[in-house]
């Protein structure tokens, strides 16, 4: 998200600010950070902090994408600049050079503006404690979040929170509310229906709640098992509304950032429909749902995992065979949660992890209705990430991400380009043999069409194929029970 700085004013405001600066006292950044780190302060009228938008998104090379990637997941929070950098194959000293060359600040800069932001936001937002608010940001303590929130903003906590519009905060047991921005248009009703039909049982479901369908899901945060519920608020605002269900606040942005991250409100739906708005075949599902994004993942393994129990089967049984395998390997959700008011959906396992399936051969998946040639592919896509064969959170092009997964035994260009849609995040992936793609682009063109005549029509869709095809599932999502 561009931001401009007022050198007169020592503010960074967004574009549609009120605002009115002489045009020759403005500079331009390419993101809030770059901004931070030249000496300005967020506007407090436009809150510029509060508006959705990713670092991710920046036109980067991949090494430095795939570091910003490892910081939203708040790689930064447990580990130093040296062990980001070795990740992503370069020595500290050069991530640096690169960071300040192409973003505008270092690593630790960015990391610490995120926990910043967040906490700005607890702040404005609930009555949580100082103490809280660090701990739920990653702060060490409330002496850094008041260092933090000096340098980023210009103000302690407490003047900040003074000037804050009046939070309400649940207790424990009712949940902890928050607002999560989204860049508009945004329909949450594409998601639910997305999802609806394929979440694992147990571990995530979609259900009505009092102001409309919620989308609730099993989490981890630091060793304590929760629930995350997010609904559409009803006044139909730029933001959805988030409530956590823990028996502990602590690190919960690493909760919100993947929510951010699955249900892609940080993604700008423009550049997608100005490329696919003048398509003859793709443009009337596109003005029909301006607001639709691509779903990704809340955990990369779990989102690969149901991908590959999906293979050639219904929607229905993948969900159903993905649930069992929750049951068998997950953990249990602790009985703490069952004093939890409010709770809409009464979720009862954690996914398991990469290392758990790995470690559990074919023997662990007997009884569970999985053909051998399917449970070979699933230990073998576990043993891969578990070892560090596959990183998930790699930057590769969309060729080198296939092309990788599809050296694992049991994947094909299917499941590979799911992977790379929902899992990696490539824009451009396309499983064009996925059977609902082809029956909603028939009703389209009005004949049948093979896997080889789709894939060239998307041709016409790059570099948005990912984009056309969650546009195709969305409009035959009621009779494509085969579609993936």
């Amino acid at each position: 998200m561009q931001v401009e700085a007022v050198r007169t004013t020592g503010i960074y405001c967004r574009a549609d600010c009120s605002a009115e600066p002489l045009p020759q006292n403005v500079t331009h950044y390419s993101n809030p950070v770059a901004a931070e780190v030249a000496g300005f302060r967020p506007c407090l009228r436009c809150h510029p902090e509060r508006r959705a938008g990713s670092l991710a998104d920046l036109d980067v090379p991949a090494p430095i994408g795939a570091a910003l990637l490892r910081i939203n997941d708040g790689f930064l929070d447990a580990h130093d600049e040296e062990a980001l950098a070795s990740a992503v194959g370069y020595s500290g000293r050069q991530l640096r050079r690169l960071f300040e060359q192409h973003v505008g600040a270092t690593p630790t800069t960015i990391a610490r503006s995120r926990r910043a932001h967040f906490a700005r936001c607890l702040i404005d937002d609930t009555d949580l404690t100082f103490a809280e608010i660090a701990r739920a940001a990653g702060f060490g303590g409330p002496r850094q979040l008041h260092r933090a929130m000096t340098s980023v903003f210009c103000f302690t906590p407490t003047e900040l929170r003074s000037k804050r519009r009046r939070g309400e905060y649940a207790e424990l047991d009712g949940g902890l509310v928050l607002e999560v921005p989204t860049l508009a248009p945004y329909d949450f009703g594409t998601f639910v229906a997305h999802q609806e039909c394929r979440a694992i049982p147990g571990t995530e479901a979609v259900a009505d709640g009092e102001t409309g369908p919620t989308y609730a899901r099993s989490f981890n945060a630091c060793g304590h098992p929760g629930i995350a519920e997010v609904t559409a608020p009803p006044d139909g605002d730029e933001h959805l509304q988030l409530r956590l269900h823990l028996p502990t606040y602590d690190s919960i942005i690493d909760a919100v950032s993947r929510v951010r991250a699955l249900l892609g409100t940080d993604e700008d739906p423009a550049p997608a429909a100005r490329a696919l708005g003048d398509d003859l075949v793709i443009s009337p599902l596109v003005r029909t749902a301006p607001g639709l994004r691509v779903p990704r993942s809340w955990d990369r393994f779990e989102t690969a995992v149901r991908i590959i129990v999906g293979q050639q089967i219904s929607l229905a049984a993948a969900s159903t065979l993905s649930g069992r395998i929750a049951e068998r390997f997950g953990t249990p959700i602790d009985p703490v949660l069952e004093c939890c008011d409010n709770v809409l959906v009464p979720l009862t396992h954690l996914f398991p992890g990469a290392a758990t399936l790995a470690s559990a051969g074919g023997t662990g998946f007997a009884g569970l209705g999985f053909t051998q040639q399917r449970i070979d592919t699933i230990v073998g896509f576990s043993q891969a990430v578990a070892g560090g064969e596959l990183d998930l959170t790699a930057s590769d092009t969309l060729t080198a991400t296939v092309a990788r997964l599809c050296e694992l035994p049991g994947i094909g260009p299917w499941t590979a380009h799911l992977i790379a849609m929902r899992v990696f995040g490539h824009d451009d992936a396309f499983p064009a043999s996925d059977l609902g793609l082809r029956r909603s682009a028939e009703r389209l063109v009005g004949h049948p069409v093979s896997a080889r005549e789709l894939e060239a029509l998307a041709e016409n869709w790059r570099p948005y194929r990912s984009w056309a095809a969650q546009h195709l599932w969305h409009a035959s999502h009621h009779s494509a029970s085969n579609a993936r």
